[in-house]
């Protein structure tokens, strides 16, 4: 599993706009728990099963032939088809972490058209429809890694590019993780 932490951590006291953010959003008490098709953060796993089992009887999830199994076929905001992957972890039965994958299934190396530089932007788009604006930028010191952040209560979304081909977007409940916690399990 790939993370990538930037600008978790400001050099001195200087604080940085995700450290604002994120500490008002905090401290704001909001809770926002949703997060696509009647999946939230706090549901624990039997009902999360149960919610995959009716969608999958109505057609909108399958199984996926990826590292994250379950698959959901949507239509991106520039009208282009694209394969979601996801599966949760939970802490304490409690669904805490969404990783999530976004593919075009028509990406092949030399179509510019597919890449993951116009995913990650039909990503953002796609999610802004979803959660409404206000995605903002976060890069490393050396403005060599990208990834687009959007904090709402205690609802964090981060979107990167994973590689050639996908784009991830992980969604944090940053009342119950962050993201030392995430390195740990990763470890």
């Amino acid at each position: 599993m790939m993370i990538i932490l930037l600008a978790a951590t400001p050099s001195c006291a200087q604080k940085t706009e995700y450290d604002i953010i994120k500490k008002r959003e905090l401290s704001s008490g909001k809770q926002v728990n949703e997060l696509f098709l009647n999946i939230s953060f706090g549901m624990d796993q039997y009902t999360f099963y149960t919610t995959c089992r009716e969608h999958n009887k109505k057609g909108l999830l399958t199984d996926g032939a990826h590292h994250l199994p379950i698959l959901y076929k949507t239509e991106m905001p520039s009208g282009k088809k694209a394969d979601m992957f996801f599966y949760p972890q939970f802490s304490d039965d409690k669904l805490s972490f969404m990783p999530i994958e976004f593919e075009y299934p028509s990406w092949f190396p030399t179509n510019e058209e597919y890449s993951s530089t116009f995913l990650k932007k039909d990503v953002v788009d796609l999610l802004e429809s979803w959660y409404g604006q206000g995605f903002f930028e976060v890069t490393d010191k050396g403005k060599t890694k990208s990834v687009m952040v959007k904090i709402d209560g205690n609802r964090l979304i981060r979107v990167f590019k994973k590689n050639l081909k996908s784009v991830r977007v992980e969604m944090m409940d940053l009342r119950v993780m962050n993201f030392d916690d995430l390195k740990k399990r990763n470890e």
